[in-house]
């Protein structure tokens, strides 16, 4: 069976050339761009889908959340917009309301936000366990996380849970709980920050999941500066995320590590992604991430939404790509390719998702607007119309 999206007004495809077609289509077959051109030029197909000359671009693709919680921590946003500082401490409120939830409750809950998530345009999501924090809660997480999204990281390095000494929960992060997470992982993370893992504990964490077989990442340099950019250097991370308070010195290692990557073609060696996570440092107040100097150094970014309960109860990728164009100095054109093939490269996805290209999955999403300028153009407006992942209808409205 295949499709034909046909009278798209506006096409970015992020491809290797980074092409946008004007009156344009793609044909979808068994779930992949099987024809990209004009529309005048399409083939036939089995379907028809008019896309009314709207805009289309590659769905999100979403490489940083938190999207299995239960529990509420509004509170905490309230007092922290009245002057109160972030601390890392808040996210044992969530571990206990999320342990609290059976199965069903949090497999409910994660569904809707995965729905939610669809329909304003994200069509690959990655979440990471981190509110269990014991061996049985963190395998139980990433079991439920693994039947609803496409990657989960494991995060048993999120916080050291009240009354735990620190070197011991490192260790059984190493250990025991490692092993029983690692059936439903295909990344580990560390958040490597005063509060919570310090180096040389972010560095054992990052040895034992590297030898376990995972895919790295780090939460690095939110707070303050760190040494969060240099281990992911180091251990040769796909991301370091947050990235709010970077030295030069941690730009130019961070730029070294994209020397074997040929940005114009798309090919060679990735280096280490800098995700930038802009909802999550308004809602904590912390300097934006640099993300215009990272480009300028030659750093691909990502941009993804940090969907959680305590610093950025958002799963809207497009408010993501407004804020990146009005307020971190980003392009339109630069913030979309951070928040689809950028986090695809996070994600090492980049030949399968992130970009309108004949043999990717058909991940697509049409707005009601005639160019992706309109996203931060008119920011904070719904405007994703319609959303297609492999090729079928996911948001909803038929």
């Amino acid at each position: 069976m295949s499709l034909l999206i046909t009278n798209i007004g506006e096409l970015t495809t992020q491809d290797a050339e980074r092409r946008v077609l004007t009156d344009a289509a793609v044909v979808v077959e068994d779930g992949r761009f099987a024809w990209i051109g004009a529309a005048a030029d399409a083939p036939a197909a089995d379907e028809h889908h008019d896309a009314g000359s709207r805009a289309g671009l590659p769905g999100w693709v979403d490489s940083h959340t938190h999207l299995l919680f239960a529990g509420d921590r509004s509170a905490e946003f309230e007092a922290r917009m009245a002057g109160e500082a972030y601390a890392a401490g808040g996210i044992s409120v969530t571990m206990e309301a999320t342990r609290a939830a059976d199965d069903y409750e949090l497999t409910r809950l994660l569904l809707g936000r995965v729905a939610e998530a669809a329909a304003g345009g994200t069509t690959y999501l990655e979440t990471k366990t981190g509110y269990g924090l014991s061996v049985e809660e963190e395998c139980r997480h990433a079991r439920i996380a693994s039947s609803v999204v496409d990657q989960v990281t494991y995060l048993g390095a999120h916080l050291v849970p009240p009354g735990a000494v620190a070197d011991e929960y490192t260790e059984l992060v190493c250990t025991e709980m490692l092993d029983a997470v690692r059936p439903y992982a295909q990344f580990a993370d560390v958040f490597c920050e005063r509060g919570a893992f310090d180096e040389d504990q972010s560095r054992r964490v990052l040895t034992a999941c590297r030898d376990a077989g995972l895919g790295l990442r780090v939460h690095g340099n939110q707070l303050g500066p760190g040494p969060g950019v240099r281990l992911a250097v180091e251990f040769g991370a796909a991301s370091v995320d947050h990235v709010n308070y970077l030295e030069p010195a941690d730009v130019e290692l961070l730029a070294g590590t994209w020397s074997g990557w040929d940005a114009a073609s798309a090919t060679g060696t990735p280096g280490v992604v800098a995700t930038c996570l802009p909802a999550c440092d308004l809602s904590t107040r912390q300097p934006l991430a640099p993300g215009r100097e990272l480009l300028d150094a030659g750093v691909e970014i990502a941009l993804a939404s940090n969907c959680n309960p305590g610093t950025s109860y958002t799963t809207s990728m497009a408010y993501c790509v407004g804020t990146a164009v009005l307020q971190m100095g980003l392009t339109v054109p630069e913030a979309v390719r951070a928040a689809t093939y950028g986090g695809a490269l996070a994600l090492g996805v980049q030949d399968t998702v992130g970009s309108i290209e004949v043999g990717k999955r058909a991940d697509l999403q049409l707005l009601n607007a005639p160019s992706a300028a309109h996203l931060a153009y008119r920011p904070g407006m719904p405007l994703t119309q319609a959303v297609f992942r492999a090729g079928e209808r996911v948001d909803g409205r038929g």
